[in-house]
């Protein structure tokens, strides 16, 4: 293994991390994906405390990435074509402020790609309603459950993850491909 392999992080919500976790997995250059819970006010939080809506937290997940072979710009691409960043606080059946769509940067560098993203998309007219994706300094991430973890590759054939997450990975494998893995 290479110490001296450049890595960085980047820190998703867009609804439920079983979703977004899938996307990002396969990508060239993400070297791990972890779902988890940031932006809230309570300790460890738990799923039971988290999906009440009263700790605070996004469902999102953290990206370790090597930037010399996928862009943080490339990351967003993603992030945004797999989400619905116009609607607060829900995607699809899932509602609630632990669904909500945001970006959490841990550089400033970061900040500005994402601003500049959302700016891009919005001048562009790619949504028929505006974009209600937060911009937001990174605050603790804390892990998921372990059962929580690669969650579609776990359990492809539960219904919520054919329901769902299948033909919205379907569409990522066919417009992306180029980005992915092997």
């Amino acid at each position: 293994m290479d110490d001296n392999k450049k890595t960085e992080t980047a820190i998703f919500a867009g609804g439920c991390f079983w979703c977004t976790e899938a996307f990002f997995t396969d990508l060239k250059g993400v070297e791990k994906v972890v779902s988890g819970y940031i932006g809230g006010k309570t300790e460890n939080p738990t799923y039971k405390e988290v999906c009440s809506g009263y700790t605070g937290h996004a469902e999102a997940i953290k990206i370790t990435f090597n930037p010399d072979e996928v862009a943080y710009e490339d990351l967003l691409e993603i992030f945004f074509a797999t989400h619905d960043p116009t609607t607060l606080n829900r995607q699809g059946a899932d509602v609630g402020t632990q669904y909500r769509s945001e970006i959490f940067y841990t550089t400033e560098a970061q900040k500005q790609a994402a601003e500049n993203f959302i700016k891009l998309l919005t001048d562009q007219k790619i949504f028929d309603k505006k974009i209600v994706t937060k911009v937001t300094s990174a605050t603790t991430f804390y892990p998921a459950e372990d059962y929580h973890q690669d969650y579609y590759a776990q359990n492809p054939d539960q219904p919520y993850c054919q329901a769902v997450i299948a033909p919205k990975l379907a569409k990522l494998q066919k417009n992306y491909k180029s980005k992915l893995k092997g």
